[in-house]
């Protein structure tokens, strides 16, 4: 059985929300998109990502080339528009089917394990030159916000870092995919003490995290997306 939380908000600075997500348990895809170039242009970034992976899905296909297949759709859009801002998406993908999972991370959106009481990012690989890593977490492997080294429709789709990593889905097993807006306000510590807490349904923790990170400042859009294997 698979459970899920899931929420998005604009947070306590920001004027318009340029995340997007998808839960979905039946389709076994979960998604949180952080879009990039303003508004208008990161909206519309973000959800050219949503609806290329959920396409992909539905046909489904693995989450590696539909990963890469987002960026290039971006791209085109960018291609096709008159300003020159950068515009692109950041990503945190899951694919459950089978009996299995698979996981893809772009950029500075953020997807973790939480397992026997451990809470562990994963899709941690960042292609970025070692002189790159000073504001690093101290696991040295998730980019801090501002120094995103990859970006679906900014980064080439061919060079993008998005092999998954798969492995075999067991009971206990949660997943938290959320933008850059919930990890700037909550470390990792307060993350697992969240997820601990078997008090809470899949959409309650999700709302006490949201509730965290606004009242830690919400100076970005904050979204979430749960999944809980039981």
């Amino acid at each position: 059985m698979i459970e899920i939380g899931h929420a998005s908000h604009t947070g306590l600075r920001r004027e318009c929300n340029e995340d997007t997500y998808w839960a979905d348990a039946e389709l076994g895809l979960f998604l949180v998109v952080d879009g990039i170039g303003g508004p208008g242009r990161g909206e519309a970034a973000a959800a050219i990502a949503r609806d290329a992976l959920v396409g992909a899905a539905r046909r489904g296909g693995s989450l590696e080339p539909a990963v890469r297949d987002a960026g290039a759709a971006i791209a085109a859009f960018a291609s096709r528009t008159a300003e020159h801002s950068p515009t692109g998406a950041t990503l945190a993908s899951l694919r459950i089917d089978g009996g299995r999972f698979e996981a893809a991370r772009i950029g500075d959106a953020r997807i973790y394990l939480w397992q026997h009481g451990d809470l562990t990012p994963l899709c941690v690989t960042d292609p970025a030159p070692s002189s790159d890593r000073g504001a690093a977490d101290p696991a040295g492997a998730i980019p801090k916000r501002n120094r995103i080294t990859q970006a679906l429709g900014i980064t080439p789709a061919a060079e993008l870092d998005a092999a998954p990593v798969q492995a075999a889905f067991e009971r206990g097993m949660q997943f938290l995919l959320c933008s850059d807006g919930l990890t700037e306000e909550l470390d990792e510590r307060e993350l697992a003490a969240m997820l601990a807490r078997g008090d809470l349904a899949a959409q309650e923790c999700v709302d006490q995290l949201l509730l965290a990170a606004l009242d830690a400042g919400g100076r970005d859009n904050v979204s979430i997306v749960l999944v809980r294997v039981s």
